[in-house]
């Protein structure tokens, strides 16, 4: 089993920035890629962006290109999401996810694991 706990949402003001944070324990973290998803009500779940195990590589959706940076840190078994420019857009529930494969993947159906989300809020 793996655990996924979110933190670091909240509320901030367009052109402001938040770090959210995916601290993982149970299996060994560096062996699983992991990813970001956001949900904002009455919408589906979306991607948001991906890391590989090893950190080498990133996927970003276009709509957060240039604004969101995915980083992991397998000492910490963190993975974390600095946004910044954030947009009213972006107000969502934010979900980490553990893909044990350990290739990055764009399609929720791929990630075995999911933590509970952390909200954040974006006003104009």
């Amino acid at each position: 089993q793996v655990q996924l706990v979110e933190s670091g949402g909240g509320l901030v003001q367009a052109g402001g920035s938040l770090r959210l944070s995916c601290a993982a324990s149970g299996r060994t973290f560096s062996r699983y890629s992991m990813g970001w998803f956001r949900q904002a009500p009455g919408k589906e779940r979306e991607f948001v962006a991906a890391i590989s195990w090893s950190g080498g590589t990133t996927y970003n959706a276009d709509s957060v290109k240039g604004r969101f940076t995915i980083s992991r840190d397998n000492a910490k078994n963190t993975v974390y999401l600095q946004m910044n420019s954030l947009e009213p857009e972006d107000t969502a529930v934010y979900y980490c996810a553990a893909d044990l494969k350990g290739w990055p993947a764009r399609v929720s159906s791929d990630y075995d694991y999911w933590g509970q989300g952390t909200q954040v809020t974006v006003s104009s």
